[in-house]
């Protein structure tokens, strides 16, 4: 009887002493990240059967349990991932928003300076200080253009360091999970026991690793894991660990992307298969917005040299230099680099392209009246290579082919508003990435002869119309305006007036009637058509508005418009500019454009807060049902102290009775 009470007394001693263990080892843990509470599993020994019953025989520990639970700890690690994404995405996301709607630091207010500075000289066309104020206002803006460029430029490359230091960080997290997979797969196969303590700190890791990407843990049933990330690639395998890498972009070398490292190469991996974490967030920002942003402020710029450079040659500087005298004229007010284009790295051939601007388009209207637009899309360009010179020219921002094409040649594509140079056809499967904007800002500057010399700016038209001062009749022609590629070859012309028509204007012209009919000829214009009066002439790219009656004799007088220092209607034409669409093909202005950008950052960075609020909530939720399972309570474990204390106070006083027990029946016998 003694060696029973003895035996069980042991057994519920050692019981409570691991209970008293798991307890302590809760304590000191509670606050260690990542532990989850442990608890010992006890259960009857085996009774021994007698003629009067089974007598048990105490208790035993099965095993230490951690309060764990998979789907639980699977919802904190998924929202963690989301979480971190998203912080990295607002985190960047504001950052533009804070620099493009500052009111005194973004674009606007140096947009509104120079055409204020373009109207000071239309006010006073002869004004040395109006006419340097707008040089001034026009370098402030370009100054403003590459202030914002580059802090664009600053936050690509701070984007490639953070790449960088990540994918070191995530290759490091993986290491350890696969060396945490060696010591729990050995600790559990000698023990056969669950290795709570690793299995929380690879727990742990895996958390912290969803916080930079969001991986997908799958059992191999003794005791190892796999991680696996995006669609499915291999980031921890057992006990092997994958490296990532962060290295230069096939198609962008100044672009830092991620690759999975093979035995002799480096795998580049798609941008879309990165996906959670602060490494998805950032990649989603640089790809979903940073890159939209300075591409879409490249081609403001660039849209604003073209069409001010397209005007601004149609008139005539304070010396009388016009276009049509073949060069005297400065007629880009702006100067404005080329496309950028890039060659793959795994290029095998000698091809070789150069891509520029095509020169903007003109309203179509008879008065020559500006209203220039450019074409320009917001997006890069691929131009691919296949078999015996054939190639394509696919707009990426919609992946739609704009062009096909075999050999050598240009490709002018003026819905784009880019001319393609194929100077030489690469080998087959070559590939070069267009971007259209990325020199745009670096190269954008005032004309320097302009700025040394401020009465170059083409202010004046080119031409004027006087009549004689014996005129009766009531005719006015207007000053008239220039197009593109017009010729002051054939002036001066003299119109006199008869009964029908205008007499003396040399080569074709165009006529246009109050009706809007237009009819061409030479010689004799007729001052009606079908009972409608004349309403414009236009010949050799120049138009002149026409109102009124003359009288027999009445002569005008189309000329160069000589000594015209006071003349300010190419200038005005130039303010003009500031509220024409002269984008998106004619469908917005400058302001409107960049007004949108600031909208459209303004947006995403409130919706990714949004979101982030959101996600952080279902975090917090998913970490509270986790812990409430996992954590340690140290109310809960105070009140387990006392109890496996008494336990072991109890399993001890069996010991003394039975030692009492033993003591009496030793007195018996003597």
């Amino acid at each position: 009887m003694a060696t029973g009470l003895f035996s069980i007394g042991v057994s519920g001693i050692k019981v409570s002493q691991m209970g008293l263990l798991a307890t302590e080892h809760n304590i000191v843990n509670a606050n260690t990240a990542g532990y989850s509470r442990q608890m010992t599993v006890q259960s009857t020994s085996g009774a021994v059967y007698t003629g009067q019953g089974a007598i048990g025989q105490g208790v035993e520990i099965n095993t230490v349990k951690r309060m764990y639970d998979n789907y639980l700890s699977g919802h904190v690690n998924s929202a963690q991932s989301s979480v971190g994404e998203l912080e990295a995405l607002h985190t960047q996301l504001s950052q533009i928003d804070n620099l493009f709607a500052d009111s005194s630091a973004g674009l606007s207010p140096a947009l509104q300076s120079f055409f204020t500075g373009v109207q000071s000289v239309a006010s006073d066309p002869s004004s040395a200080p109006a006419r340097q104020s707008m040089v001034s206002s026009a370098q402030t803006l370009v100054s403003r253009f590459d202030q914002l460029n580059t802090s664009l430029s600053d936050m690509s490359e701070q984007i490639n360091s953070r790449i960088e230091n990540t994918v070191s960080t995530i290759n490091s997290y993986a290491k350890e999970i696969a060396s945490l997979n060696q010591r729990i797969v050995a600790a559990q196969g000698a023990y056969g026991q669950p290795a709570n303590d690793l299995l929380d700190q690879r727990d742990q890791v895996i958390n912290e690793l969803n916080k930079l990407i969001k991986v997908t843990p799958t059992d191999n049933g003794d005791g190892s894991v796999n991680l696996f990330f995006g669609n499915g690639q291999q980031l921890v395998v057992g006990t092997s660990a994958m490296t990532l890498t962060a290295q230069p972009s096939q198609a962008d070398a100044s672009r830092t992307v991620v690759g999975l490292q093979g035995k002799n190469v480096s795998l580049e991996l798609p941008e879309s298969s990165i996906v959670g974490g602060e490494l998805g967030g950032l990649l989603e920002f640089r790809s979903g917005s940073l890159d939209k942003t300075k591409a879409e402020l490249g081609m403001i710029a660039t849209s604003l040299a073209l069409t001010f450079n397209a005007q601004h040659a149609l008139g005539q500087d304070m010396l009388g230099n016009i276009a049509a005298d073949g060069g005297s004229l400065q007629s880009d007010f702006f100067t404005l680099g080329t496309p950028s284009v890039l060659a793959n790295a795994k290029n095998t051939g000698s091809g070789a392209i150069a891509v520029s601007f095509l020169a903007p388009q003109a309203n179509a209207s008879t008065a020559n009246d500006g209203g220039f637009y450019t074409n320009l899309k917001l997006s890069d360009y691929q131009v691919k290579f296949g078999a015996a010179g054939a190639y394509t020219i696919t707009r990426l921002s919609d992946n739609e082919v704009v062009a096909t094409g075999s050999g050598s040649g240009t490709v002018a594509l003026p819905d784009e508003g880019l001319s393609f140079d194929i100077n030489a056809v690469g080998a087959e499967g070559d590939r070069f990435v267009v971007k259209p904007y990325s020199n745009s800002i670096d190269s954008l500057a005032v004309n320097s002869k302009i700025v040394a010399d401020p009465k170059l700016i083409a202010a004046a038209a080119p031409v004027r119309v006087s009549q004689a001062q014996a005129n009766t009749g009531n005719m006015l022609i207007g000053q008239g305006s220039v197009g593109v590629g017009y010729s002051a070859a054939s002036l001066p012309q003299t119109l006199t007036a008869s009964a029908s028509s205008l007499d003396g204007a040399t080569g074709s012209w165009t006529a246009t009637y109050a009706d809007g009919t237009a009819v061409t000829g030479s010689g004799s214009i007729p001052l009606s058509n079908a009972g409608k009066a004349l309403d414009n002439i236009e010949f050799s790219g120049m138009s002149f508005s026409v109102s009124g009656t003359p009288a027999v004799g009445d002569q005008f007088t189309i000329a160069r418009n000589t000594n015209g220092v006071q003349d300010g209607r190419n200038v005005l034409q130039l303010a003009n500019l500031q509220t024409t669409k002269t984008m998106s093909g004619g469908t917005a202005s400058y302001q409107s454009t960049y007004s949108k950008l600031v909208a459209d950052n303004g947006i995403q960075t409130s919706e990714a807060k949004i979101r982030m609020d959101a996600q952080t909530a279902v975090l917090d939720q998913a970490t509270a049902s986790r812990d409430s399972l996992s954590a340690v309570n140290l109310d809960e474990e105070a009140a387990n102290l006392i109890k496996y204390q008494q336990a072991y106070q109890a399993a001890a006083k069996i010991l003394s009775v039975g030692t009492t027990l033993f003591d009496t029946l030793l007195s018996l016998k003597s």
